[in-house]
């Protein structure tokens, strides 16, 4: 049954540009513009206010085993050049999602990535196992780099913890893309590059079929990065959870180049695709992502700024590409000047 409110039945999408079509590990999107996860509500929520037919995918809610509350308010903040957001994983919960929510699946006129976190490997695997049964949902996005739940970014943070992550979920995912959502920060001599090796190339790692990696398909840098804010007059921190995570253009330059770095250190060579996310407001953000070496970006802050930017976005990405005397978006991957 189609949702309700939904624009397009699969029969009547609008056409897509041919100059966007992207490809990500074999997912097939018409835009290289996808609803980051955290921001579109748990499913298709945001469809009354974007024609969810003319994006590319969007990314759930990350959904744990049990349903979450989330941290108390205030979990959310504007600030000069984004957004803090503190909310905690609040989700529904894994049962909930499987009854309520995967049923529509198949009916959302975009392609639907599933977010999965958790706190341990077990919690990781449970949800993975069942969105691999899920056969309307191509793909999965770890989230192993939230910063504002206790030990959210551990396995974004240590090539082991991670390797051995990727190892246990891929097992569980024998049909299904794995994305994996890294963490800006890198701590001590680790570098980005050195988690992304793990979530690409985990060590004693091996496919569970022909066309299947070891590891994560495509990469997703990167999440938001930790911060703070201070009320001067009550000399408290704004938010409930004191720290919450920075998004929105302030760390899109940053953003930038961690793509660009994963790209040519290990993305160019092994041809894993990137999602660039990180203050996308306009197409220009987009185009700098994709020319660092990014595939398909994705739009979180931007969606409280204009709920409709990913439409706008894409149109302007098709504009850029055509004037750059391009064929085809994928044409301007990693194309830098430097």
């Amino acid at each position: 049954m189609p949702n309700a409110g939904s624009s397009y039945p699969p029969s009547a999408l609008p056409p897509a540009d041919p100059i966007l079509a992207t490809d990500l590990a074999g997912l097939a999107l018409r835009t290289p513009v996808l609803l980051a996860a955290g921001t579109a509500g748990t499913l298709d929520e945001m469809q009354n206010a974007v024609d969810l037919a003319r994006v590319g995918g969007i990314v759930t809610k990350s959904i744990t085993p049990a349903p979450r509350e989330g941290n108390a308010t205030w979990r959310l903040w504007p600030v000069e050049g984004g957004m803090l957001n503190a909310i905690g994983l609040a989700n529904v919960g894994l049962d909930a999602f499987l009854r309520d929510y995967a049923p529509r699946i198949a009916s959302v006129p975009a392609a639907v990535v599933g977010s999965i976190s958790g706190f341990s490997v077990d919690d990781f695997v449970q949800v993975a196992a069942a969105f691999g049964t899920i056969s309307a949902m191509p793909a999965v996005e770890l989230n192993v780099s939230c910063p504002n739940v206790k030990h959210g970014t551990e396995f974004g943070s240590s090539p082991d913890l991670l390797a051995e992550l990727v190892r246990e979920v891929r097992a569980v995912l024998p049909r299904t893309r794995l994305f994996v959502k890294l963490s800006p920060i890198a701590m001590g001599p680790v570098k980005l590059a050195d988690i992304a090796r793990a979530a690409v190339e985990p060590a004693n790692s091996s496919p569970n079929g022909p066309n299947q990696r070891p590891g994560a398909d495509a990469l997703c840098i990167a999440n938001t990065m930790s911060a703070m804010a201070i009320d001067v007059r009550t000399r408290r921190p704004v938010l409930a959870n004191t720290t919450g995570g920075l998004s929105g253009p302030a760390i899109h330059p940053i953003a930038v180049k961690l793509v660009f770095d994963v790209y040519r250190a290990l993305a160019r060579d092994t041809k894993t695709p990137i999602i660039g996310l990180g203050g996308v407001l306009h197409w220009r953000h987009a185009a700098e992502f994709i020319l660092a070496g990014a595939s398909a970006v994705e739009i979180g802050t931007g969606l409280f700024v204009d709920p409709r930017s990913p439409v706008k976005v894409a149109k302007g990405l098709a504009s850029w590409v055509r004037s750059q005397g391009a064929a085809s978006i994928k044409d301007l991957v990693g194309a830098v000047a430097a």
